[in-house]
């Protein structure tokens, strides 16, 4: 009996230091735990997980203090905003790209682009957008022309005109007109070598395309129509460069700086061959059908074109789709005016079978952008208009260009009050 009380007490003590044992192995084992979060060997986690391990390790690890379990659940709970944030922008970028490959609602697209959708503000203080972002600009278009327009240009921003040796003298009153009114960014687009050697013996701005037999060939020995046309080829690298152009014809006498009379907010401002409020701006014209009784009268919204000579035009998508548009109908359609062409595609509403252009548009004061016929049939003969200062005067609705830009010079520039005089109306054609 004593020996087997001996054995039951030896078990017993045995028993409890095995039980101390563990005890301590477990004190131990929560202080390292709480020291050594991570581990006692193993480096650190990356950032974006440490957060994730410890709020696994509040329930693996009871001795965390209430403090830690609070701030642990705190992060965890902004590492859930952030993800439901994150799945948020894909999903955006995912209806965007949507979007774009469907090329499809273009004014929700211009919304996603510019910013968030918002809702309508109340009655009176809604405006629509006015003003298309630009493209970005890329240089590998040109490298070469890239150089030079960061040369010329102000603010992103310059004058262009195309020229061959045909408009020699015209382009000399061109550009004279604007180093007169110390017009810094200019550049003639030469057409040959005879105009480019010209316009570097006057000391202006010129740039000489690389060769491109298709160009060549019309701005060699084409006349101002055929080369008008080229224009819209040729413009299409300078708005992918990023540049904003105020297209000129050398039929133009500069009296002003233009770029101080922009308003900027469109893809494209330009001249009118309007002469009055009605045709320059648009007005209601009723059309009269007696045989249609009481529907005799249908009512019309007319608009004189704008002029394709001198026109103002962002860099914007809207803006290239224009050029595009206009130059791959004039290469089909030869014997089609570009003037009309141009007025077409920017005018046309879309309808079954045509999507139309979704480019804005403004029309320029026609008289600080004037063009011939209002010179010519009315300012001249009014005493208080004809002390105004165009910006601009425009040649264009007469065939005798060169005296009449002359006679422009003399009458504004020089002071002759009589340079004007002895000009019809119209023309003698």
């Amino acid at each position: 009996m004593t020996g087997r009380r001996e054995r039951v007490a030896g078990q017993s003590i045995r028993g409890s230091r095995i039980a101390a044992a563990i005890g301590v192995g477990i004190l131990v084992g929560c202080i390292f735990a709480f020291l050594f979060p991570n581990g006692f060997l193993g480096s650190d986690p990356p950032q974006e997980h440490k957060s994730a391990k410890s709020a696994v390790q509040v329930s693996s690890s009871p001795c965390e203090s209430p403090e830690r379990v609070k701030m642990l659940k705190s992060e965890l709970i902004s590492l859930s905003e952030k993800n439901a944030e994150l799945k948020k922008q894909v999903r955006d970028l995912n209806i965007k790209l949507q979007l774009a490959e469907q090329g499809k609602d273009q004014a929700q697209k211009q919304f996603l682009v510019l910013g968030n959708q918002h809702k309508a503000g109340t009655f009176g203080t809604v405006k629509a957008l006015r003003t298309n972002p630009t493209v970005v600009p890329d240089e590998s278009v040109n490298p070469r022309l890239a150089k030079i327009l960061e040369k010329v240009a102000v603010e992103k921003e310059l004058i262009v005109a195309l020229a061959n040796s045909n408009v020699r003298e015209m382009l000399e009153v061109w550009f004279g007109s604007i180093k007169k009114v110390g017009i810094p960014n200019y550049l003639v687009v030469a057409l040959d070598d005879e105009t480019e050697t010209f316009c570097k013996s006057k000391g202006v701005p010129v740039y000489r395309r690389d060769h491109d037999e298709g160009v060549d060939s019309v701005g060699r020995s084409g006349g101002n129509h055929a080369v008008s046309g080229l224009k819209f080829r040729i413009l299409r690298e300078f708005l992918q460069l990023g540049y904003s152009i105020l297209l000129s014809d050398v039929d133009i006498v500069y009296l002003q700086n233009p770029f101080n009379h922009l308003y900027r907010d469109s893809d494209v401002e330009s001249m009118t061959d309007g002469h009055n409020n009605m045709t320059a701006y648009g007005y209601n014209d009723v059309f009269d059908e007696p045989k249609m009784g009481w529907a005799r009268y249908a009512h019309t919204i007319r608009i004189w074109v704008y002029n394709s000579g001198f026109f103002f035009i962002r860099p914007t998508i809207p803006s290239i789709e224009l050029l595009d548009r206009v130059a791959d109908r004039l290469s089909r359609q030869p014997n089609s005016w570009d003037q009309a062409v141009f007025n077409e595609e920017l005018f046309f509403p879309s309808h079954p079978g045509y999507d139309g252009l979704h480019a804005s548009k403004r029309t320029m004061d026609y008289y600080l952008f004037m063009n011939s016929k209002v010179l010519f049939k009315t300012v001249r003969k009014d005493a208080n208009l004809s002390k105004l200062k165009p910006v601009i005067i425009h040649v264009n609705y007469h065939p005798d260009k060169l005296p009449r830009m002359k006679a422009i010079v003399e009458f504004y520039v020089n002071g002759n009050q009589d340079a004007l005089k002895p000009f019809p109306d119209g023309s003698e054609w």
